[in-house]
This record gives structure tokens, C-alpha cells and sequence, in this order.
């Protein structure tokens, strides 16, 4: 995410394109992450996920609205002990945002980007669902998405983006560490995909996992929704450059040459070890290779982005055919090793390749401290959605609980937590 100070005037086509690239995101989510995941579970439990997929949404963009865009991006704390955590309350209920310039990017307006990166606070939670999909119940999910996003990933985004963010290299210049993540290779891989890790492993595994197959009930639903993600993801790459200028277009082909080596590289490290090329594996390698890309994507060359798309599906295939086989954790439709091993990938390499010629704002930068700098942020954010992750799980265990009975996982989380079926078996 870039800041420019130099203009308070909105320009008509920098408005539209982020207002265009925030349907895009939205699109991620619904249908786009409901057909992905949607597809990937048993057919009994497809409802389940669709739900999770729309009420987060909508739960992400009333709490963004109430107060989390202030906490994030207001400055009324600033300086204060807290202010380390959460930016300020001067924009509670959207106060002050509207049709003006934005005091972060005076080329659109604050409604903008305001709502643009609601769509960014909505899908986050959202991508932490498929390491426990079928077996959290609804309530669970909603209670502990609300938690998570106001103690995770808001602190984070404050950190990374704010205006007085500790993070933020290219929002605040009295940063004490200097780290970037153009669209959320931190901010929103990391965060999910660490924190998805830790979940799934005190929700525990699945009934029957590794007894019994789990098939995936509907490989078109999923390859539909790997489309609509890498099309919806120009909007959360190229739409982070928050006008419709060059950044922009670097961001959208780093963005899909990054996607196009991983699809292929999973494809190839899977041909070598299984024989075939699944359609899942392709799949897969596309998601990986724009998680991965996220962080860098307006930093960052055009062979530096194929580079990075070929490690990412080399080693994202890796943690999900190995490690997770290796430490038995039932990472249900493999969020951690998408968007953890990919964002944590993805901003490593942004230090090491991050480019001044194909983004200016990067000039003044010094590598060693970028590199020192993203280092940090990223223990940081490991460290904090690790921890609040395993509290918050705990504390929703101790209270309502986690998980369905063992009758209702059995008949399915549609009919046990909404009282419908997915399809009409009759």
C-alpha cells in the first residue's frame, strides 16, 4: 500500500478504478473463496462454508464501518502507548469519510479507500476457514472472526500501513523499522495462514481424518473458483497501487506472471513425485503464486516475479504433500501452506528484489535495513497471530465451543448449523 502527499485534488479515473477494484475483491470473496473452498469440501458441508463465506463478509465490512477503518488508519493515538496497536477513534462510523480527497492518497477520494480496504478486513477472516472447514460451527466461527480481526489483523495493518504505523516505510518516514508489503503478503497472508496453522490444531482434526477419504465433492465448483480469485485479485494487487497509473500496471503483470509460474511449478514438482498433474495441484499452485506475489507485486520486476511464482509452488507443494503429512495437522483445504508459507515467501522476497527503477517510492530505502526491517514485522506478526489465535481459540472452547457434536459433524455442518442442504438429493 503506497501513500502519496503530493496532490489533495481526486482524480476521476484513480476513484474509479480503486471503487472498481474493491467489487474485484469483494468477488474474491463471494462467490470467488465460497466456489474454491466451496468445492474442495464434502458435499454435505458446502452450505457451511457458503455461509462463512457471505456472513464474514458482511460482519467485516459493518466492523470496518463502526471502527475498525479509524483503528487502523485515524492518528489520534498516535504517540501514545496504545498507539502502537491501533491508529485512532476520529473515524468511528466513517466520520469524515466521504467524497473528499483521502489524507493517505489525495488521488480518490476517502470513501475510496475507505471501502476499499474494507474488502480487505472482510476476506481476511474468510481465508482462515478452510484449515477447520467441517468441523467449526457457525456461531464459532462468527465469534471468533470478530476477535481475531479486531486483535490480529487490525494491529497489523495499523503496522504495516498506517499513517503512524511501527512498520510502515512508506506511510510513516519516523518508522523505527522499515518493512512494505504493497497488498497483504503480511497483513493478510501471514496473518491468516499462521493463525489458520494454530486452529486447526486445537480445533483438531476432522472425524475419520486419516481413516477415510475426504474428497473433494466438485472439482469444476473449485478450478471456477480458482478463476474468479485470480481475476479478483487484480483488484487486491493492482488496485493496492490506489491509482490507475503505472504501479498499477506493474502490479497487474507481476500478478499474473507470478500466478502462471506457480500453477506450473506445483504442476511440475507434482508430476515429479506422483506421476500426474491433479487438477487440485493446479489449482492450488495459482493461489499460491498470488498469495505469494501479494506482498510484492508493486515492487518488484517482472522476472522477479516469475522467480518468486516457481519457488512459491515448489514450496508450497512441499508444505502441504509433506509437512503437514509429517506433523499430522489437519489443515483441511491447506490455508497455511498457501497463505502462510506463501505470504511468508512472498515478503522475504520482497526485500531481496525490490526494484527503485520499477517503483520510485522505494528509492530512498536502503536494502539491508529493508531487509532487517521485513524480518521483523514478519516475527511480529507471526509471533502475534500465533498467540492470539491459541488465547482466542481457548477462550471460544471454554465458552460456547468450537466444534459441533459428533452426530451433527457426522450428518453434516448444512443441516446442523442452518437447517438446509446444498443439493437436492431427491
Amino acid at each position: 500500500m503506497l501513500i502519496f502527499a503530493n496532490t489533495s485534488t481526486v482524480t476521476a479515473g484513480d476513484n474509479a478504478w480503486v471503487l472498481v477494484s474493491a467489487a474485484l475483491v469483494l468477488v474474491m470473496c463471494i462467490p470467488g473463496l465460497f466456489l474454491f473452498y466451496g468445492g474442495l469440501v464434502r458435499s454435505k458441508n458446502v452450505l457451511s462454508i457458503a455461509a462463512q463465506c457471505l456472513a464474514l463478509t458482511a460482519m467485516g465490512i459493518l466492523m470496518w464501518w463502526g471502527f475498525g477503518y479509524s483503528l487502523v488508519f485515524g492518528t489520534s493515538l498516535s504517540g501514545s502507548s496504545i498507539g502502537h496497536f491501533f491508529g485512532g477513534t476520529e473515524h468511528f462510523g466513517f466520520a469524515g469519510i466521504g467524497a473528499g480527497a483521502s489524507n493517505y492518497d489525495g488521488r480518490i477520494s476517502s470513501g475510496a479507500f475507505a471501502i476499499f480496504q474494507a474488502m480487505f478486513a472482510a476476506i481476511t477472516p474468510a481465508l482462515i476457514i478452510g484449515a477447520v472447514a467441517e468441523r467449526m460451527k457457525f456461531s464459532a466461527v462468527m465469534i471468533f472472526s470478530a476477535l481475531w480481526t479486531l486483535l490480529v489483523y487490525y494491529p497489523i495493518a495499523h503496522a504495516m500501513w498506517g499513517q503512524s504505523g511501527d512498520f510502515a516505510a512508506m506511510a510513516n518516514a519516523q518508522s523505527a523499522f522499515k518493512a512494505i508489503d504493497f497488498a497483504g503478503g503480511i497483513v493478510v497472508h501471514m496473518t491468516s495462514g499462521w493463525s489458520a496453522l494454530i486452529l486447526c490444531i486445537i480445533v483438531g482434526p476432522r472425524e475419520g481424518f486419516g481413516k477415510r477419504a475426504m474428497a473433494p465433492h466438485s472439482m469444476v465448483l473449485c478450478v471456477l473458483g480458482t478463476g474468479l480469485l485470480w481475476a479478483g485479485w487484480y483488484g487486491f494487487n493492482a488496485g493496492s497501487a490506489l491509482a490507475a497509473d503505472g504501479i498499477a500496471v506493474q502490479a497487474f503483470l507481476t500478478t499474473t506472471l507470478g500466478a502462471a509460474a506457480a500453477t506450473l511449478s506445483w504442476a511440475a514438482v507434482e508430476i515429479f513425485h506422483r506421476g500426474k498433474p491433479s487438477v487440485l495441484g493446479l489449482c492450488s499452485g495459482a493461489i499460491a503464486g498470488l498469495a505469494t506475489i501479494t506482498n510484492a507485486a508493486g515492487f518488484v520486476s517482472t522476472s522477479s516475479s516469475v522467480l518468486i511464482g516457481v519457488v512459491a509452488g515448489a514450496l508450497s507443494y512441499a508444505a502441504c504433500s509433506y509437512l503437514k503429512g509429517k506433523l499430522k495437522y489437519d489443515d483441511a483445504l491447506d490455508t497455511f501452506g498457501v497463505h502462510g508459507v506463501g505470504g511468508t515467501i512472498g515478503a522475504i522476497a520482497t526485500a531481496l528484489l525490490v526494484c527503485p527503477k520499477v517503483n520510485p517510492a522505494t528509492e530512498g530505502i536502503i536494502k539491508s535495513s529493508l531487509v532487517k526491517g521485513q524480518l521483523v514485522a514478519m516475527g511480529v506478526c507471526i509471533l502475534l497471530s500465533v498467540v492470539a489465535t491459541a488465547l482466542l481459540a481457548k477462550l471460544v472452547q471454554k465458552t460456547i465451543g468450537l466444534r459441533p457434536t459428533e452426530e451433527e459433524e457426522a450428518q453434516g455442518l448444512d443441516i446442523a448449523d442452518h437447517g438446509e442442504e446444498g443439493y437436492n438429493h431427491g
